[in-house]
């Protein structure tokens, strides 16, 4: 016997929820025409939308319509893949992924070897990795549909997504914003205003969504004549009146008032007496919930004993329960709950609640003593099975319980190894209620945020925070509380808010914690980074001056929350900074006595050469300092392990690509802002996706992708207050005014650029907006703006004097040569190109030799430009930069230099990622590897590579090597 909860199973303690209702589901579906040609041309073939999410508040009808789409998908040959949401089963990590998958373990068989991996870790049917990588589970789900999805289409159905656990919906969303390309069609059933990851504000577009609101008059008037028993006259009229339009309390009053009206006639034998609805409207849910458990009284004690244990069930549960003592389908007992229209009873021995109201009834009637000898049967049961037995001895507990808590500990650990941070959070935080003392339920409180943290959900976070300081005074305690909050709020959009409270801590803390507000202040400074606040630099400063020099970074840890289970964020900040008083300095004002800044750089770069785990802030610090080079070399040592950092991004993680771009590793740098991306959207961090898209915004339009890159920075925009982050803001014009000069719009890309500084000519923020003074120059020139522009590339030189980096005196120095009147420009020019490390620069180093090759040429010196032509555009074609390309090739035809071009344009004809693909292709990588890199399906790597074999002229992926090769000795002749 098949025994289940309902398609839409609840938790002990459910909530009401979506679905059509008892009897709605055989019937045919009344007022909804339009609603079901929209799913069917969801589902059809020729459907350019591959997702669709259907809400609708309780009772709406959307099981019932996601039902009918799922037989229009298989009358069309298409394999249905099916999920369903359970309260209980959110707080268990990957549940609905596993339900999903359980019915094509073929296909996964046939992932690669890490894939597959993947995800048989995250079902608990491996090892646990020690760091779950989100983004290749991601990546293997995609394969695994993409790869069903050749024999035949895939339609994947999620009901009541409100209930799925967050784990399973990220690495959903993950592939769902990658299906264009696929066979592959997403259903999304869920509660009106439920909030689902991924699938929101955070997505790079809303995702199509298709609302049920209630049926008009004459559809409820139709579904209500449709009824065995439609009620008449007064009766009718009340109905109406109290289900507005809802179908399931339609088709349930319609059976309460014929219940009525048999108890107030002539009662037949088994009919249940429950009262008609009152004359005033009460709130649905809770009218319907007395409706149901209505149906109780009468009910032989068998069936009321069956039906309990059903409603404490997991759905995952179900097959172990019958030797609990629930009686076979066929049983008597079964038929009075039929009679009754609780359960639905299916040939093939499947008994399931009708809907989840009639299970929240079912459970909330019985007494306290009654769920809890449920539970404890289920528990016993489930001896083999740690994390579903954990919650029902922990549903069973009616006082605080060591052991429990402890279990529940060990379940919540379980989850982290796996990647599921949000169950792990969510059982600690239910453990946190069951400890009998105040200081075991505040550290299981913090580590309940430590997890939590990964999320994304600040709320949550604070919330979880909020109650460990009400438990507890314990010093350390707090502190790690405060660390946590801290951790995530970094990387959030409301800096104001956020640098005050971690400043604010840190001041508290400065004699009791001087390390963890050291630790505190070290975050602090990454928000006065982002922010650009001056005031917040002066914070920052003041709270380095008062804390002692010597504070050792491990001193005052003391054994606080999280030490045993490897989650002390303050122990993993000093482990990343090694010395946090100078990555805050740094990070802080790089450009105060960078001397100094550069002295400790080289201490901490020999140091992290023994602590990899060091790299990352050591390479940011180089980026900050505009040491490039060494900047590179950490972030490549540190690039894998970085990835596997799990599901948050690290503070100013954006660095790594903005290195990579300076550097000119360009597909290196979208893969890195790739997989920020899609972390920050899976985890809600706008402000860490606003930071990527809008490095990626600029490598596109350098590489003449000028309406992707307006896209991509005008995105970045929207995700953000310019006020609050004019790091990001700054980022964002800089790359729109790429954008523009890419189109030769010199006026507009002035307008951007201008924009980087104030209107009295200071930068808007003291790191980013200072490397944009060349490329506003060079706009200025082209648009008039001449006077203005000297203004401003003065201001900066005085204000950087002594401290500026060679790069930026490179940068100012160009911008005087195009400033400058024709016969003083070439010395500035020539200053620019002095140090040979400017090398490390490319790209910008190939612009000023474009800049002296033109001024050579308008002064007739034709002999002499020929020589940094033919490097500039070497570098150019180089990074397919091709505004600059077809710049410097006009250049050089005036130059009497053969410019002709060959295999540079036509990679240069290819779009960033059919060029990233192309060059992973001929390094050898297989189309599922170059999927894991880019975050793409197999199917999509192999869409692209078909587009792009005819622009190259080939035919065969053999060819692909030569092609490249020839491109770059091409560009290197």
């Amino acid at each position: 016997m098949d025994v289940r909860t309902g398609d839409r199973g609840a938790a002990p303690g459910p909530g009401p929820d979506s679905g059509p209702g008892a009897g709605l589901a055989e019937e045919a579906i009344v007022g909804r025409d339009a609603e079901l040609t929209r799913l069917f041309q969801t589902v059809d073939a020729e459907s350019t939308e591959p997702v669709l999410i259907l809400t609708g508040d309780m009772g709406t009808g959307k099981s019932a319509l996601l039902e009918q789409a799922v037989r229009r998908a298989e009358a069309a040959g298409a394999r249905v893949l099916r999920a369903e949401g359970s309260e209980s089963e959110s707080r268990l990590a990957f549940s609905a992924l596993h339900q999903l998958l359980r019915p094509v373990p073929e296909a996964l068989d046939a992932l690669t070897g890490r894939q597959r991996a993947a995800i048989r870790s995250a079902f608990g049917e491996g090892p646990a990795t020690t760091d779950p990588d989100p983004m290749l589970l991601g990546v293997a789900v995609l394969s695994l549909l993409s790869a069903l999805g050749e024999h035949q289409p895939v339609c994947v159905v999620l009901d009541d997504a409100q209930w799925i656990d967050r784990a399973s919906l990220d690495a959903l969303s993950f592939a769902a914003r990658r299906l264009d390309d696929e066979p592959v069609t997403l259903l999304i059933g869920a509660r009106d205003g439920a909030h689902l990851p991924g699938f929101g504000r955070s997505a790079p577009t809303l995702t199509p969504t298709l609302t049920l609101g209630p049926l008009d008059d004459t559809a409820a008037g139709d579904l209500l004549d449709r009824q065995p028993k439609s009620p008449t006259g007064r009766m009718r009229t009340r109905v109406l009146d109290q289900a507005g339009g809802n179908p399931l309390a339609l088709v349930e009053l319609a059976r309460a008032a014929s219940a009525h009206v048999t108890a107030t006639g002539a009662p037949s034998a088994g009919s249940s007496s429950v009262e008609a609805p009152p004359t005033g409207p009460l709130p649905l849910a809770e009218h319907l919930k007395r409706v149901f458990a209505a149906r109780l009284d009468s009910l032989p004690a068998p069936t009321a004993r069956a039906l309990l244990l059903l409603a404490a069930m997991d759905s995952a549960d179900s097959g172990r329960t019958v030797s609990a003592g629930l009686p076979p389908a066929d049983d008597p007992a079964w038929q009075s709950a039929a009679t009754a229209g609780l359960i639905r009873l299916s040939g093939g021995g499947d008994v399931r609640f009708r809907h989840p109201l009639m299970r929240s009834a079912v459970y909330h009637a019985a007494s306290t003593s009654a769920r809890r000898e449920a539970h404890l049967a289920l528990a016993e049961l489930l001896r083999d099975e740690p994390d579903r037995r954990a919650w029902h001895r922990a549903a069973a507990c009616p006082h605080p319980d060591a052991d429990v808590a402890a279990e529940l500990e060990r379940t919540a650990d379980r989850a982290r190894r796996r990647g599921g941070h949000a169950a792990a959070a969510r059982t600690l935080q239910r453990a946190a209620e069951l400890a009998p003392r105040r200081e075991e339920s505040a550290r299981l409180l913090v580590d309940a945020a430590a997890a939590a943290v990964f999320t994304g959900d600040i709320a949550w976070v604070e919330e979880l925070v909020a109650r460990a300081r009400a438990r507890t005074a314990d010093t350390a305690l707090l502190a790690s509380a405060a660390v946590q909050a801290g951790r995530l709020a970094v990387l959030t959009v409301r800096h104001a808010v956020v640098f005050d409270r971690l400043s604010d801590a840190a001041e508290e803390l400065l004699v009791s914690r001087p390390t963890t507000a050291l630790d505190l202040v070290a975050g602090a400074a990454v928000v006065r980074f982002y922010s650009g606040e001056d005031i917040h630099r002066h914070r920052v400063q003041d709270l380095l001056r008062r804390l002692p020099v010597n504070v050792n970074a491990n001193a005052d840890r003391g054994t606080g929350a999280g030490t045993d289970s490897g989650t002390d964020t303050a122990a993993d900040t000093a482990a990343a900074h090694a010395d946090p008083r100078t990555w805050a300095h740094t990070v802080a004002d790089p450009f105060d006595d960078r001397a100094r800044h550069l002295r400790a750089l080289t201490r901490l770069m020999a140091e992290a050469e023994a602590r990899p785990e060091r790299l990352l802030s050591a390479g940011i610090m180089a980026w900050l300092l505009d040491e490039t080079p060494q900047a590179v070399r950490a972030f490549d040592r540190a690039f894998d392990r970085w990835e596997m950092q799990g599901a948050l991004p690290e503070g100013l993680g954006g660095a790594v690509a903005w290195a990579y771009v300076e550097r000119g590793r360009w597909e290196r740098a979208r893969e890195a802002c790739a997989r920020t991306i899609a972390v920050g959207r899976a985890t809600g961090l706008d402000h860490a996706v606003a930071c990527a898209v809008a490095v990626d915004a600029t490598v596109l339009a350098l590489q003449g992708d000028a309406s992707s890159a307006r896209a991509r920075a005008e995105e970045a925009l929207t995700l953000i207050d310019p006020l609050e982050s004019r790091s990001v803001a700054v980022y964002a014009r800089r790359a729109l005014g790429a954008a523009a000069v890419a189109e030769g719009a010199y006026e507009r890309a002035y307008h951007h650029l201008r924009m980087v500084f104030t209107a009295d000519g200071a930068p808007v923020h003291y790191h980013a907006s200072y490397p944009a003074l060349a490329d506003l120059a060079a706009a200025a020139v082209r648009s008039g703006r001449t006077e203005e522009a000297l203004a401003i590339v003065g201001r900066s030189a005085s204000e950087l004097a002594d401290d500026a980096s060679p790069r930026l005196r490179a940068l100012i120095s160009r911008a005087r040569g195009l400033l400058a009147a024709p016969e003083d420009a070439e010395a500035h020019f020539r200053a620019a190109l002095a140090d040979p490390a400017l090398e490390y620069w490319p790209f910008e180093r190939a612009q000023t030799l474009l800049d002296l090759a033109e001024w050579l040429r308008r002064r007739r010196r034709i002999a002499e430009a020929r020589q940094p032509l033919t490097e500039a555009l070497e570098v150019f074609r180089r990074l397919s930069a091709r505004p600059w390309i077809e710049r410097a090739r006009t250049e050089a035809r005036a130059a009497g230099l053969d410019a002709t071009a060959a295999a540079p344009d036509a990679l240069a004809g290819l779009s960033p990622q059919q060029r990233q693909i192309i060059r992973l292709a001929a390094h050898g990588l297989t189309n599922r590897e170059i999927g894991e890199k880019l975050f793409l399906s197999p199917r999509t790597v192999g869409s692209h590579l078909y587009r792009s074999f005819p622009k190259l002229g080939i035919t065969a992926r053999s060819q692909l090597r030569d092609l490249i090769e020839g491109h770059l000795a091409t560009a290197a002749r």
